[in-house]
């Protein structure tokens, strides 16, 4: 073969090999499969809203800081009151995500009001009374509320504090007049600590809470009374994903031995 044949007979083969790897990528390419995304629910996004009873103030702090922790990029917002006054803003379609309440009573509102539905009891307290470190009044038992001149708080009558201290009086066969009643429980606590008043009613998580400020007194099995603590993610929650999770946070484990080292009962 002469030169020139050669020549020509090699370029044919490297056009040949060139157009045999061109067809080879663009037939890998055609036939290769698409990307897809891992199978699992999508990621938190967003603020979840959270009405919650003044009483869970710390141990929902502590949850709303670790449900942040295991949802990066997802803040929970607090609104922590009377369950009665939080139960009138929602039913008056203040938004929120998240209804956390102390009592089945003010749930139940704003189910019938077409705000929640499917409420979960996730905790139970019971009622303690407390006093200032040094006791002025010699509070030694419920009885003891109801003695001449000693000046006592309570929670409002509508506010749950305030309902199952009523309970506790019943059961103790006492009358007990206040000096001054709080909002919520935490202002009545503020009012022992003060040392505005002989003594308060409070729940046993919130006299745990306070022990460094007030002293505690236990109130027998047989006197005391309990409130149930429902949850539920509201039907026009505007995160509604959020909602869900927090409210399933709440009812894990996890969230159940937070409540339990605050001094809350199991909701079953």
């Amino acid at each position: 073969m002469g030169t020139r044949s050669k020549f020509w007979a090699l370029c044919a083969l490297v056009c040949a090999v060139l157009v045999g790897c061109g067809s080879s990528t663009t037939s890998s390419n055609a036939t290769a499969p698409p990307s897809t995304s891992p199978a699992g629910t999508p990621a938190l996004t967003g603020t979840v809203t959270v009405f919650a009873a003044s009483s869970l103030t710390e141990s929902f702090t502590e949850l709303g800081k670790q449900f942040e922790a295991a949802h990066p990029g997802v803040s929970v917002k607090f609104n922590f009151g009377a369950s009665s006054t939080l139960a009138t803003q929602l039913t008056q379609g203040a938004p929120a995500d998240v209804f956390a309440s102390a009592s089945a009573t003010n749930m139940a509102a704003v189910v019938t009001a077409g705000q929640a539905a499917n409420p979960t009891t996730f905790a139970k307290n019971s009622m303690e009374i407390v006093t200032p470190p040094n006791n002025p009044a010699n509070i030694a038992a419920v009885a003891d509320l109801a003695k001449p001149g000693v000046k006592v708080a309570l929670c409002q009558a509508q506010v749950p504090c305030g309902v199952t201290a009523v309970k506790v009086f019943s059961n103790a066969g006492v009358t007990v007049t206040a000096t001054t009643y709080g909002a919520d429980v935490k202002a009545v606590l503020t009012t022992v600590e003060l040392g505005e008043v002989d003594a308060g009613m409070v729940y046993v998580t919130d006299a745990q809470t306070a022990a460094a400020k007030v002293k505690g007194i236990a109130i027998p099995a047989a006197q005391n009374a309990t409130t149930a603590y429902p949850i539920a993610a509201l039907t026009k929650a505007p995160n509604p994903a959020g909602a869900a999770a927090f409210e399933a946070f709440v009812l894990s484990p996890s969230g159940q031995a937070v409540l339990a080292k605050a001094g809350f009962l199991p909701g079953s």
